[in-house]
C-alpha cells in the first residue's frame, strides 16, 4: 500500500551538494512491540520514553550523480557490513523519496552505546538517517511545514526499523494505531502529551549486562511472532495495557506504571522462550539484577521499575526524585553483575535535533 500522502512530488528540481547533521536518540518500549505485519506495520501498538544520552550522531554528505552509490562510516571507519540494511532501506522509500536514487551519499555516524545489545541502535540510527533524507528534501521545497517534517521522518524510520518512527518525538511517544489515544497509527508515532509532570524527567539506568552482538536479531524475533502459539493473546493484551497505562500516565500511578511495564517486559521475553524455535536473550545475571531491584524496592519502599528491550540488559526506570537512592542500589549492588562494571545514565529526552555547523 503506497501511502500518497508522503510522495515526494518536486521531481526534476536540480540538487545541490551539500551536507546535514541529525541527532536522534534511542528509546526503550514501555508497552512492547513484538511482531509485525507487510511493509513495517506493527501487530500491534507500542508506547516508549524517548531517550537522552543514548543517541546517534549521523551526518549525510552528498551530491548529484549520473552513477547514484552509498558508502556506510562508522566512528570514521567504512563498515560495508552495515550497508546492505541501508541498501533495503532506500529501496523501501524510493518511492517516497525518489531524488535517493540520483544521489552520491557518504553517510557518516556514530553511536554514544554498544550497537547490538539490547539497546535500540537500529532505532537511533534509523530514525536520524531518515531525518537526514527529509533535510534534503526540505532543501528541495523550503515551504515544507516543520509538522510535516517530523511526520515524514517518522514514516520513512518506521521503513527502515519499526522503533525508530518512536524516537523523532520526545518524551512519550505513541506507536500504532490504539482507540485510547487520539490520533494514533500503524504508519507514523505520534507523541503522547497528556502524562503527568513526574514522567517528564524520568531516568533510565541501563545496566550493562552483556555487550556483545545479540544472538537472535529483532527482526528474527519479530518473524517469529507469524505462527506463534500465544500471538493473539499476546496482541489483545498489548492493546489492554495501552488503555491501562494511559490512565496511570495521566494519573501519575506510579505503582501501576510498575506493574505494566514489567509485566510487558517479562511477556517479551516470554514470546521468545515459547517460539519456534526458541530462544533466550536473558542472561544470569540478568535475572539477578531484577531479583535485587525487587528486593530493594519492596525494603525502601521505592518507585523503581524494570523493563527490557530484545537483549540482556536490565532498564532500570524510577522518579528523578528517588535517584539518589536508585544510585545506592547500583553502585553498592547492581554494577557487579554488569559487564566490566558499566552502566549508562540516561534520562528522558527532548527528541531529535538536527545540529548546524
Amino acid at each position: 500500500m503506497v501511502e500518497e500522502r508522503y510522495i515526494f512530488n518536486q521531481q526534476g528540481k536540480e540538487i545541490k551538494r551539500g551536507e546535514v547533521t541529525w541527532k536522534s536518540p534511542s528509546n526503550i518500549a514501555l508497552v512492547k512491540y513484538w511482531g509485525k505485519k507487510q511493509n513495517q506495520i506493527p501487530a500491534n501498538p507500542s508506547i516508549s520514553f524517548t531517550l537522552n544520552n543514548c543517541h546517534t550522531l549521523t551526518t549525510v554528505k552528498y551530491e548529484q550523480a549520473a552513477e547514484p552509490s552509498f558508502m556506510v562510516f562508522v566512528d570514521g571507519k567504512r563498515e560495508e557490513g552495515f550497508e546492505p540494511k541501508i541498501a533495503t532501506f532506500f529501496k523501501r522509500i524510493a518511492q517516497y523519496v525518489p531524488f535517493v536514487n540520483a544521489l552520491k551519499l557518504e553517510i557518516h555516524t556514530k553511536n554514544t552505546f554498544p550497537h547490538s545489545s539490547g539497546i535500540a541502535s537500529s532505532a537511533s540510527g534509523l530514525s536520524a538517517l531518515a531525518l537526514c533524507v527529509v533535510s534534503i528534501e526540505k532543501a528541495l521545497t523550503p515551504s515544507m511545514k516543520a509538522s510535516y517534517f517530523k511526520e515524514k521522518a517518522s514514516f520513512l524510520a518506521r521503513l527502515g526499523s519499526g522503533s525508530a518512527c518512536r524516537s523523532i518525538y520526545p518524551e512519550l511517544v505513541v506507536w500504532g494505531d490504539n482507540k485510547s489515544f487520539e490520533g494514533s497509527s500503524d504508519i507514523v508515532a505520534v507523541p503522547f502529551k497528556g502524562a503527568h509532570q513526574v514522567f517528564k524527567d524520568f531516568q533510565d539506568t541501563i545496566l550493562l549486562v552483556d555487550k556483545g552482538q545479540k544472538v537472535v536479531s529483532s527482526t528474527v524475533g519479530h518473524n517469529l511472532m507469524h505462527n506463534h502459539p500465544f500471538s493473539e493473546q499476546r496482541f489483545a493484551q498489548a492493546h489492554d495495557n495501552m488503555e491501562r497505562l494511559k490512565l496511570a500516565l495521566e494519573e501519575g500511578d506510579l505503582k501501576t506504571f510498575t506493574k505494566i511495564v514489567e509485566s510487558e517486559a517479562l511477556t517479551l521475553h516470554a514470546m521468545m522462550m515459547t517460539s519456534n524455535p526458541y530462544f533466550i536473550l536473558m542472561k544470569p545475571n540478568t535475572l539477578n539484577i531484577i531479583e535485587k531491584v525487587w528486593e530493594y524496592r519492596e525494603k525502601h519502599q521505592l518507585n523503581l521499575t524494570i523493563t527490557l528491550d530484545a537483549g540482556a540488559n536490565v532498564h532500570l526506570l524510577y522518579p528523578k526524585n528517588e535517584a539518589e537512592q536508585a544510585m545506592q542500589l547500583i553502585k553498592g549492588t547492581l554494577v557487579d553483575f554488569c559487564e566490566n562494571k558499566g552502566y549508562i545514565c540516561d534520562e528522558v529526552g527532548i527528541g531529535s535535533e538536527e545540529i548546524v555547523n
